[in-house]
């Protein structure tokens, strides 16, 4: 038994934003953390999350929740790095590239220097290039190098397909992989409830199949942050939750699988890019990344997907491989 068995399981939150404090919000509620600390370049803002933070700890679970700095990453189980300029209206995600790109440059080594053993989860966007990013700035091993990547369009894809069918979305076991961003790619030929195609489940189950009905579902998918963003200025409950279920994978050891962005290599002609596919996620990060049997048009779309994100990193950002 090691002295620090009793220790309580700390979460550090890397940018103070709308995603960071969101998460932060739904971590405390989850109670799977026993301190929760906050950085963020504006102190005076990450001081104020934290002040309304404690306050609801008398109503949710008993946490220690603070305005810290990168020396508190130190034993951090996960760091969850949110921190960037976020995506204004009629921008795309990779629109954000070399502005977010420097503000990895000027966060990771700092998180690593006082944290080498823990795990990143990254949810800055684009997330597949920072990932990227990320792990290469750490010299961590990429299992313990995590991006949000799809988890996020996976969930609205199913919410979308669950409105349309009828049936909870939980039931809805569908992938949305690639890029987080317009390459990404719906898996349909894996898209099932209770083992049955949606072809069939619809046609058996008394409900309408129409092709180019799913096909715009998957289109709203697609689009769904720019119309969101049209209207509130940005996207952060769905992530946040997102997060926390990444988060309670890892510290609960519960192997799993869920769409994240990891190191791709010797994947359908695929190498040196982290993109989106679905891994089983545990206690020590990605355990395993999942090899999906796709249909070439799919196959096509995450080549596409990989051939989008390895260009911006090593001809426009010029990463080494």
């Amino acid at each position: 038994m090691t002295k620090d068995f009793h220790k309580p399981i700390r979460i550090a939150v890397v940018g103070a934003g709308n995603v960071g404090s969101t998460f932060a919000y739904a971590l405390l509620l989850s109670g799977l953390a026993g301190e929760i600390v906050l950085i963020d370049h504006n102190r005076v803002k990450a001081e104020g999350e934290a002040m309304d933070l404690r306050h609801a700890v008398p109503l949710s679970h008993p946490t220690r929740v603070w305005a810290g700095d990168y020396k508190d990453c130190k034993g951090a189980a996960i760091t969850v790095v949110t921190a960037g300029t976020s995506q204004k209206s009629g921008e795309t995600r990779l629109d954000l590239v070399h502005r977010n790109v420097a503000i990895m440059q000027s966060i990771i080594p700092h998180v690593v220097e006082h944290n080498p053993n823990g795990i990143l989860l990254i949810a800055s966007n684009p997330v597949d290039i920072l990932s990227y990013v990320s792990w290469k700035l750490s010299g961590l091993p990429a299992s313990r190098v995590i991006g949000s990547g799809t988890i996020l369009d996976t969930a609205r894809f199913r919410s979308m397909l669950s409105h349309h069918i009828g049936v909870d979305a939980r039931s809805v076991h569908a992938y949305i992989i690639g890029e987080h961003g317009d390459s990404e790619v719906p898996v349909w030929s894996l898209a099932n409830i209770a083992g049955m195609n949606l072809q069939d489940y619809c046609r058996e189950n008394c409900r309408k199949y129409d092709p180019k009905l799913f096909e715009r579902i998957f289109e709203d998918t697609r689009n769904a942050a720019y119309e969101i963003i049209q209207r509130k200025g940005a996207t952060y409950y769905a992530i946040g939750s997102g997060l926390v279920r990444i988060v309670e994978a890892i510290l609960r050891g519960q192997d799993t699988v869920l769409s994240v962005s990891t190191l791709v290599n010797d994947y359908y002609d695929i190498n040196d890019v982290y993109l989106s596919i679905p891994c089983v996620i545990g206690q020590d990060g990605i355990k395993q990344p999942m090899h999906l049997i796709l249909n070439e048009t799919e196959q096509a779309g995450i080549r596409n997907s990989a051939s989008v994100l390895h260009e911006i990193l090593h001809k426009d950002l010029k990463i080494s491989t």
